[in-house]
């Protein structure tokens, strides 16, 4: 920066011009008259440096906030979402569909990844937590979280109609389908050959029906071996063949462990289901498996009277067994906050996310921890909910207790 002009005379003595006798013109400023040693060319070139530096210090700023936003820390920002819903998402046959007045919402979180720009604004925020990465992703290499987070969906509607359409009595016959991808590890022989969603049904031609049966067969090669797997590419057309040349790797799981790996992949069940009835679940923008509890108690309103909450304003969120089992979730401090502003009067989540959900809950909202739908079902007919009866096989079976 330079220095503002103080009214001196250009010979530096405040006495000049006092006496009189005139002496060298003082400066005047940029917008005045200017002389003095070195003339009027003097003055221009001092306006001339303050522009040229501002413009520097501008560039400056704008650099440095630039790489900033691509500096990515080592933490997600977890936010309150939207609670909105279930029954846009959700499909059944005409001829069974009932209209319902007071759908379940599902909730969701939003995930940012934080950047040395991002970071002291997302930790002002009050209801925004920042987690660790391998917390957040429980070691999955951030560029496959994404694909992990669409094939979780994707099971999770499946489960929530199987649990659905078995709860009304249904049956929905099952067989087992071979070990889908869930996750591929960086230096392995997987790594960019099996993608998040890949189903492997046979390896040198034996069948793998399960995740613990690819498991098996794989162990009896070596390290150096070159095997054939036969491959559904996205779980969808025929299998192919894939040649993949084993090697050893040690894999970092998160959380400070490490395992030595042959192939590389992370897999899963893959179990396909015979629907009685042509119910869909398609669920946009969303990923993981945490509305499979709300997706359930859709389908289930949508076959029944429409009158499953009894016009309250039901939200939900917890994992979805094709068997019924709620199971555990993230980021429920957040959806907490969303049910709140959504209106929500009840609001289901797993046993284990129970306190954490009342920590943030008012009074008008109130919490309950669910370890089955059978158990949610029966806290929707105590205040008022059109619960259908049970199938008559499980009759017996009655549903637990609220907690």
């Amino acid at each position: 920066m330079t220095a503002a002009d103080d009214g001196t005379t250009a010979s530096g003595s405040p006495l000049a011009g006092q006496t009189g006798e005139p002496g060298p013109p003082g400066i005047v400023g940029e917008d005045g008259p200017v002389a003095g040693p070195g003339g009027p060319g003097r003055g221009r070139r001092r306006g001339r440096r303050r522009v040229h530096w501002g413009w520097i210090v501008f560039v400056a700023l704008a650099v440095a906030v630039a790489v900033a936003s691509r500096v990515n820390l080592d933490y997600y920002a977890l936010q309150p979402g939207t609670a909105q819903s279930v029954q846009q998402f959700i499909t059944v046959p005409a001829d069974k569909a009932r209209p319902v007045s007071h759908p379940v919402l599902l909730t969701d979180v939003e995930i940012a990844r934080v950047t040395a720009l991002s970071y002291l604004y997302f930790k002002l925020q009050g209801d925004t937590s920042l987690d660790r990465v391998d917390t957040v992703t429980g070691g999955t290499p951030p560029s496959e979280f994404g694909a992990q987070g669409v094939l979780e969906m994707s099971q999770a509607e499946q489960s929530a109609e199987v649990a659905a359409l078995r709860r009304l009595g249904y049956s929905v016959p099952s067989r087992a389908a071979g070990a889908v991808v869930f996750a591929t590890y960086p230096g392995t022989p997987a790594w960019g050959v099996l993608k998040v969603g890949d189903v492997i049904t046979a390896v040198d031609g034996a069948p793998t029906t399960s995740a613990a049966g690819l498991v098996d067969v794989v162990s009896r090669y070596h390290s150096g071996q070159r095997i054939v797997l036969s491959v559904e590419k996205g779980g969808t057309g025929p299998a192919r063949p894939v040649a993949i040349t084993l090697h050893s790797t040690l894999v970092d799981l998160g959380f400070g462990v490490r395992h030595r790996e042959d192939l590389g992949v992370q897999v899963e069940d893959q179990v396909d289901y015979t629907l009685p009835l042509k119910v869909s679940i398609d669920v946009a923008n969303i990923g993981g498996p945490s509305a499979g509890l709300a997706m359930t108690l859709g389908v289930i309103d949508g076959l029944t009277g429409g009158d499953l909450t009894g016009g309250k304003t039901v939200a939900a969120t917890g994992t979805m067994s094709a068997s019924g089992v709620v199971g555990d979730v993230g980021g429920v401090a957040q959806k907490t906050v969303a049910v709140e502003r959504a209106g929500a009067t009840i609001f289901f989540v797993p046993k284990q996310e129970y306190k954490v959900a009342l920590s943030k809950a008012t009074k008008s909202l109130h919490v309950y921890a669910v370890r089955s739908l059978d158990q949610a079902l029966s806290i929707l007919a105590a205040h008022g909910g059109s619960v259908p009866p049970l199938p008559a096989p499980r009759a017996a079976s009655a549903a637990s207790p609220a907690s």
